[in-house]
């Protein structure tokens, strides 16, 4: 059944990376009902890569254990080992998505059909080689503001990023809107942003507001996107 049969408006949530930060953000969400579809690198989970932030230690988790981290919530490829695919050749994108997928697949025991890009870049001929190696929806990463679902899945742009001011001002308006056409609330970000900025507070406010409402559906990406491509 699709989500429009029921409900005119989705949320959905969209995280990169697979960190530890994931551990109290899929709590969090749990605990305000909430769906995500984390988007992970197969190939920087063992052993697990490590980089800093603005000062700040950020590591990526071992694959132990995250089955049932995630339950409930949606899996997704964000390439092997991070990489902008606009900068591959069409062997070596095809590596990077394939071979992520099967082991996505592998260790998660569901199928792997989502996609968002790293750094947010793309072209016409990732997005043709991404459909050919089994991908049906993909997230960048440009804020629209909008709330009008993609005209192209495989170029799917976020409404907004976590850390943007207008989040409050985004949900408030997408609660009290009144629409006859599916209109989409897609968030976005890195869960150990909320680390560095001091952010967890803050998001929380987020979650308790957009939460609860009876006439928004809140879903992964798979079950707001697969059946409208």
């Amino acid at each position: 059944m699709n989500w429009t049969d029921n409900y005119r408006k989705a949320f959905v949530l969209s995280y990169d990376d697979g960190v530890y930060q994931d551990i109290p953000l899929v709590e969090m969400l749990n605990q305000y009902g909430l769906k995500c579809t984390f988007h992970l690198n197969s190939g920087l989970m063992d052993p697990p890569a490590v980089w800093e932030t603005n000062g700040a230690r950020i590591e990526r988790m071992p694959p132990d254990g995250l089955p049932d981290l995630y339950r409930g919530h949606e899996i997704a490829s964000h390439t092997l080992h991070h990489c902008d695919l606009t900068q591959l050749t069409d062997g070596e994108l095809f590596r990077e998505v394939i071979e992520d997928r099967q082991a996505l697949q592998k260790l998660f025991g569901q199928e792997i059909r989502g996609f968002s890009y790293p750094y947010g870049h793309t072209d016409k001929g990732v997005k043709f080689l991404l459909d050919m190696c089994g991908i049906d929806y993909a997230r960048g990463v440009q804020s629209t503001h909008s709330f009008d679902p993609p005209g192209d899945l495989l170029e799917i742009s976020p409404t907004c990023r976590h850390r943007e001011e207008e989040i409050f001002d985004l949900a408030r308006e997408f609660i009290a809107l009144q629409t006859d056409s599916p209109q989409i609330f897609l968030l976005w970000g890195h869960s150990y942003e909320f680390h560095i900025q001091q952010g967890w507070k803050r998001f929380e406010r987020f979650c308790d507001l957009i939460a609860g409402h009876g006439d928004i559906f809140y879903g992964t990406m798979g079950e707001i996107y697969n059946e409208r491509r």
